[in-house]
Parts: C-alpha cells; sequence; structure tokens
C-alpha cells in the first residue's frame, strides 16, 4: 500500500468505555494526546485503523461499522502492519507510532467474530505519542515517514 492517505473519520471518546463520538476536526496536542479524548499521556495518546480493513472486514461481517473499533482516527491509503517506530504524518500532526493495537474481547461484544478478524497483520490498528500538535480535519493528508535511525 501507498504511503499518501487521508484522514477519512475522528472520534473523541469524552470518558473511558464511552460512546465515540464523531468529529470534523480535533486538536491534538504534544505529549498529551487528543483535546477532549480520555486518553491523555502515556504511550496511547491517540489510535488509528485503516479504511481499507474494514473494507474487507465488512465482506464477511456486513454489520460491523468502524467506529466499533474504538479508534480515534480512520485513514486511508497508508498501511500500518509493521510500522512501530515510523512517524505519522496527519495535516501537520507528527506521531510516533509505539505499537499494534490489540483487539480485545470486547470488540465480539458489539459484532461476534470482529475480535478474530482484527487479530492478524496489525487490523487492530495502531496507537501512539503525539509528537508534535496541531488540529486534524477530515480529508487532511496523511502519509507514513521512513523511520530514523
Amino acid at each position: 500500500m501507498s504511503g499518501h492517505g487521508r484522514v477519512e473519520a475522528i472520534w473523541i471518546k469524552r470518558v473511558k468505555r464511552g460512546p465515540m463520538d464523531p468529529v470534523d476536526e480535533a486538536t491534538c496536542m504534544a505529549d498529551r494526546g487528543i483535546q477532549g479524548n480520555a486518553d491523555q499521556g502515556g504511550r496511547r495518546q491517540i489510535t488509528i485503523i485503516e479504511e481499507e480493513v474494514f473494507d474487507r472486514i465488512r465482506r464477511n461481517l456486513p454489520d460491523v461499522e468502524p467506529a466499533m473499533r474504538r479508534a480515534n482516527l480512520m485513514v486511508s491509503g497508508v498501511g500500518l502492519e509493521e510500522s512501530r517506530g515510523r512517524v505519522l504524518a496527519v495535516g501537520s500532526v507528527r506521531v510516533l507510532i509505539q505499537g499494534e493495537t490489540r483487539p480485545c474481547e470486547r470488540m465480539d461484544a458489539q459484532c461476534p467474530g470482529l475480535t478474530t478478524s482484527l487479530r492478524a497483520n496489525w487490523h487492530g490498528g495502531a496507537y501512539g505519542t503525539i509528537l508534535e500538535g496541531g488540529v486534524i480535519r477530515l480529508g487532511d493528508a496523511v502519509s507514513l515517514e521512513e523511520a530514523t535511525p
């Protein structure tokens, strides 16, 4: 998959285990996370999924909605598999990918079979820390930069 894509969806989770609220833009704060999001600080400041993964999953599980994954961003055109240590540029924001977001059994509570569908090849997405903050908007350009040595 190419290294250039775009932001397809943005969600903010205002309280832990709370609903994922879709928004048109979000403010990212360096070393913190998304303004208004429940997850602040630590290594999991932002979570990202791929639109193409969900398009494939829907072939077998037509009721799956990307918001069920409970991620903050859905991007298209950028493959997240094995991206640990690389920087994801989202508009002016820079995210250091820290690792793979492993799906938990809570996924099956929303749609039976979703946990298994997300397990292989980083299909559950990635998480990271915000290196450079700014505002991200629907349609912003997204690219995966090469890892620095």
